[in-house]
């Protein structure tokens, strides 16, 4: 039964009571969250992208993907955006590239810490 929870929920981790996962289910879950982390960042990338595109009005689709790039990476805006819908997307965007980030280090790290943390079996009330 143990082995059907963990196949069945694609990012299961086990309880306290269990056991601590083999190694190639750790690995498993490792990948399945870089995937994760990947599509997030992927998504956001496009939209980035589309938005700098059809809402900025950079012409160029490498100005648009060095713009969003740089913006979802935490660098900042590259090009100067002329219109007030363009810079009104910017700044929305901004916001969400910030959640997105941690968002993509916290599922990235998630298995990780809880390997970790059910190792030395740390409780969530201590």
């Amino acid at each position: 039964m143990n082995k059907q929870r963990h196949s069945s929920r694609w990012l299961q981790y086990e309880m306290r009571g269990e056991k601590l996962a083999p190694p190639n289910v750790f690995r498993t879950r490792l990948v399945r969250s870089g995937g994760l982390c990947g599509i997030i960042i992927g998504v956001s990338l496009a939209i980035g992208v589309l938005g700098y595109h059809y809402i900025g009005g950079l012409s160029s689709w490498v100005d648009c993907i060095y713009n969003a790039s740089m913006i979802l990476g935490g660098m900042g805006p590259v090009d100067p955006l002329t219109t007030d819908a363009g810079k009104l997307f910017a700044s929305g965007y901004a916001l969400f590239s910030g959640v997105t980030l941690l968002t993509s280090v916290g599922v990235l790290l998630a298995p990780v810490l809880h390997r970790l943390l059910h190792h030395f079996h740390v409780d969530a009330e201590q």
